[in-house]
């Protein structure tokens, strides 16, 4: 599989394993699948792979660190994220997670932006994952919170950086203009980017992507069907965007782009990956696989050869906007 490389040198596979779904995300998944999907992905020749605290209160983490274990740590990345602390609950036997994830709330997670909380995200996030380092940090949503990431949380990840603690950091959003912000102001090096540099929408072309690409700043492409809406040939009605009902008019634009694929012989999920590896400053897609099943399906979809003709039939039809 091919990779890209940060400017730290850092290289990553072009094709990504995220692991929020080894945290039980939404449903339920066996060590056994767990296990199974790890070792396909490395089977396939993915070489990077994304988690955090959150995915599970720490779920994830445990499961994906124990199926990497006896891989050689030279030659794969690891990412996690930093801002929020899991702690003990206190809730009652029996109470189950709150955030989509199906795991007992024994812990509950707590946000914690400064130094300290950043440094101890980090080396609790190793324990869990029982590996000797972690690769890449990622501030996670820090949406609400914009003045202490920039005023703390950044610099102590770049701190940790500098100690060779990690190899290269950055941020984990939703949304381009905070992460924007960050690269113009602070020495990151990634960001992962979730759903707003898609085939469906562009939005970061209007702030993230310019920036990072005249810094240096790898992105990182995550949630590239957009919650499910590119994830299928041809969108379902009752689809969702951003974990909710689609809007009508992003149906539609979903349905025009499924037209193009067929008339090209292609499928949406086929380019719902390949699109975002078109700009220069992207340098992985990483999407969120359960079973070995979906890391086969996943990987076919990467491996698509897609004509150049196909991308200018869009851009000329206004379905995407040109880089």
């Amino acid at each position: 599989m091919l990779s890209r490389t940060l400017r730290s040198t850092l290289s990553l596979t072009e094709l990504g394993m995220g692991a929020a779904q080894l945290g039980n995300l939404f449903r339920e998944t066996s060590d056994e699948e767990a296990s199974a999907a790890v070792d396909a992905a490395w089977d396939a020749g993915i070489r990077y792979f994304d988690t955090a605290p959150h995915y599970g209160v720490g779920l994830s983490e445990r499961r994906l660190g124990a199926a990497l274990s006896t891989r050689p740590r030279d030659e794969f990345v690891l990412s996690t994220k930093v801002g929020r602390l899991l702690v003990p609950s206190g809730y009652p036997e029996g109470t189950m997670d709150e955030e989509g994830f199906i795991v007992p709330a024994t812990l509950r997670r707590e946000w914690d932006l400064s130094r300290d909380g950043i440094r101890r995200s980090l080396f609790e996030s190793l324990e869990r994952l029982g590996l000797d380092r972690i690769d890449i940090a990622y501030l996670h949503d820090p949406d609400e919170r914009g003045d202490q990431a920039n005023a703390e949380a950044i610099p102590a990840l770049i701190e940790l950086r500098d100690e060779g603690v990690l190899r290269a950091v950055g941020a984990g959003m939703n949304q381009s203009a905070m992460p924007a912000e960050f690269v113009r102001r602070h020495d990151v090096d990634v960001i992962m980017l979730a759903g707003r540099y898609t085939l469906l929408e562009q939005g970061a072309l209007d702030d993230l992507l310019p920036v990072a690409e005249a810094r240096g700043v790898g992105i990182v492409a995550a949630a590239v069907y957009n919650s499910g809406l590119l994830a299928t040939p041809r969108p379902p009605a009752d689809a969702h965007y951003d974990y909710a009902q689609a809007p009508a008019d992003l149906l539609a634009h979903a349905n025009a782009l499924a037209d193009v694929c067929e008339e090209f012989g292609i499928t949406l999920p086929e380019a719902a990956i390949a699109f975002p590896l078109r700009h220069p400053a992207v340098v992985s897609v990483v999407v969120g696989l359960r079973t070995a099943a979906q890391v086969a399906g996943t990987v076919a979809r990467y491996e698509a050869v897609i004509p150049e003709e196909f991308w200018n039939a869009l851009t000329e039809r206004g379905l995407v906007r040109r880089a």
